[in-house]
């Protein structure tokens, strides 16, 4: 009953709609019988005249909308002594709203769950001598936590922004962000994303990013944008509207002169309504973003599902993209007056500080070796070249020895900008599938960490897949060298490879690819611009602020690269059950059009039908929703 009373308080007309329907019937039962349809036929006047207002300044402003058949079929309705029937398209007018807004909460579902989770409040520990044990702690709202500030994290609890473990070890479901289901265990030192809910043990940490600039709140705000766009296709039935308004005057006016029955004229009318060319589109794109969503993919808006539906060809980075992102070390090569361990940690030490895919891989090396995290003053990253760090101190353990050194600047990245700082940098000579991580302290070139990225194991049956689903052109543009990314286009089947590109080069090149549209598949910072610039941009894995997310159409939650394939199919889907379900609805209406004409379909039964033909179009385009029954 609660419900009920919301439902009639959100919706006015409706509850207006349905007191008048009770009052109609029930003078029926009383003497007053001659004014139930007297007072029916007035209301469903006055709504038809509403409906015309906003129909005019529709016209006005040059949109030719599908309100006029509905008007006319009330007026007609009325004028012929059907008042009933009137209601009950009236019944249709008014309850198309609510009955949209319970199709777009079904089809968005996914994605308002997003929103719904998104941390809103935090625990500050803060420093209070007075009481009991040196401090305290307070409920803060997530827009009050400053980078620096002590949190405290309770068991089952979402980490509500970026930070850094102070604890010696916990435990947290990263499923939310990553995919993986099994818990992951971090240490000390180690970087926690926002949205990764807690483990079994209170936990402390310290933000290192406001709220606004933490990864959750960041794929939050994704969400928001995807919520909010709206795609020419969500409108896609307005160029139906001229036709079929032309179409449903031309059944009805032939039926009526033909017939000579201006009654006939109406029955036409009242079937011919077009909640369904309203309704379904809107929900079969919400019902795909939602999709979407359930898998990972945040797509910022119907118009680029409607992209993805149409895609023809497709360009990938390499590394971290059609790779895994995290190489194995092979070997480390040194320079003289260092040492293996000391090149790797100098080389850790400022890839804490980078958002490269390959930065995490040199971190895990150095951890894996038992290598300290050494303290740094002050890091900058170089977009598409390195990282560069001010070290407080250098202890670095090398072949079970200690080198001690002075706090100085380590430069990790490509050798030509490594090599801006130390003249006396050596390249090293790379195997096929080998890349090289330079390293520099100060001016003195300290050594190169050789490393073999991976493959990624769904690549294969990814590309596959989008070559079934007519994707016709492939080819790869990356900053790494050839002999590193040519025998990853070999094992994929893709001829066109293009190596050692800068972000301007990727943008000329992926300009002219042809057939179009091109959806282009990337995950850096370097990235961003073609991310930007392709029809469609896919970024992979959800890496907090990063420009690649933020320019990007499609970002790829999970860090699985079949999420690529799953957005093509998507967009695909919803297209055609979208087309289907406007279809559907056109197809019912002219049916029942042609039954109203030839006189077997009273109003008042084909009003009714009118409202099963809503539903059958909703119902049809809110499989969209489920890829089961999309598929």
């Amino acid at each position: 009953m609660t419900a009920l009373k919301r439902a009639l308080h959100a919706y006015p007309m409706v509850a207006a709609t349905l007191l008048v329907g009770v009052v109609g019937l029930v003078l029926l039962a009383t003497p007053a019988r001659p004014a139930a349809p007297v007072i029916v036929g007035v209301y469903a006047l006055l709504i038809a005249a509403w409906q015309a207002v906003g129909m005019i300044r529709s016209l006005i402003g040059g949109k030719a909308g599908l309100d006029i058949l509905a008007v006319t079929a009330i007026v007609a309705a009325v004028l012929v002594g059907e008042p009933w029937a009137a209601l009950v398209v009236v019944l249709m007018l008014t309850g198309g709203e609510a009955l949209e807004d319970y199709a777009e909460n079904r089809s968005k579902r996914e994605l308002t769950a997003l929103l719904q989770r998104a941390p809103r409040q935090a625990t500050r520990v803060v420093v209070d001598p007075e009481a009991s044990g040196g401090e305290r702690l307070e409920t803060v709202d997530i827009s009050d936590i400053s980078v620096g500030d002590v949190l405290l994290v309770r068991p089952g609890e979402l980490v509500p922004v970026d930070a850094v473990l102070l604890d010696a070890t916990a435990q947290f479901d990263e499923s939310s962000l990553t995919g993986e289901s099994l818990p992951v265990e971090r240490q000390t030192g180690e970087r926690i994303a926002s949205g990764v809910v807690n483990g079994a043990a209170a936990i402390r940490m310290r933000a290192t990013a406001l709220a606004a600039d933490s990864q959750y709140q960041q794929i939050v705000a994704l969400v928001a944008e995807a919520q909010q766009s709206r795609s020419r296709t969500v409108r896609l039935a307005d160029r139906y509207a001229v036709p079929f308004t032309l179409l449903s005057l031309a059944i009805a006016g032939i039926a009526w002169a033909v017939s000579g029955e201006a009654v006939r004229f109406a029955e036409v009318l009242v079937v011919a309504t077009p909640c369904p060319l309203l309704i379904a589109a809107p929900v079969a794109f919400l019902g795909g973003m939602s999709r979407a969503a359930k898998s990972g993919l945040i797509v910022k808006g119907g118009g680029t599902l409607e992209q993805l539906a149409r895609v023809r060809s497709a360009a990938f980075d390499k590394t971290g993209t059609l790779t895994t992102g995290r190489p194995q070390l092979e070997r480390i090569v040194v320079a003289p007056g260092f040492a293996e361990g000391e090149v790797l940690q100098l080389a850790a030490a400022a890839e804490v500080y980078s958002s490269h895919v390959l930065a995490s891989a040199v971190v895990e090396a150095a951890k894996a070796r038992g290598l300290a995290v050494l303290a740094v003053a002050e890091a900058s990253e170089s977009a598409t070249n390195g990282v560069a760090a001010e070290l407080a101190a250098v202890a670095a353990a090398a072949n079970g020895g200690s080198v001690a050194r002075a706090g100085g600047v380590v430069r990790v990245g490509k050798p030509a900008w490594v090599a801006a700082a130390a003249p006396d940098l050596v390249r090293v000579e790379l195997a096929p599938g080998e890349l090289a991580i330079y390293t520099a302290l100060d001016d003195r070139f300290a050594g190169a960490i050789v490393m073999r990225d991976r493959l990624r194991d769904e690549a294969p049956e990814t590309l596959a897949e989008l070559r079934e689903q007519g994707v016709e052109r492939m080819i790869i543009v990356t900053g790494d060298v050839a002999a590193t990314a040519r025998p990853i286009g070999e094992r994929l089947g893709i001829d066109e490879v293009h190596a050692e590109c800068h972000p301007a080069d990727k943008v000329g090149i992926v300009a002219h690819v042809q057939p179009r549209p091109l959806l282009m598949v990337g995950d850096g910072l370097n990235d961003a611009p073609v991310l930007a610039a392709a029809d469609v941009g896919f970024a992979m894995g959800a890496r907090g602020a990063t420009a690649a997310s933020e320019s990007a159409d499609v970002v790829n939650r999970f860090d699985r690269i079949s999420g690529v394939a799953g957005a093509v199919r998507i967009g695909r889907d919803t297209v055609r059950i979208a087309m289907q379900s406007i279809w559907l609805g056109i197809v019912m209406s002219v049916a029942l059009m042609l039954v109203a004409a030839f006189g077997f379909l009273p109003a008042l039964l084909g009003a009714w039908l009118q409202e099963v033909v809503d539903l059958a179009a909703i119902l049809g385009a809110l499989r969209a929703i489920s890829p089961r029954r999309a598929r």
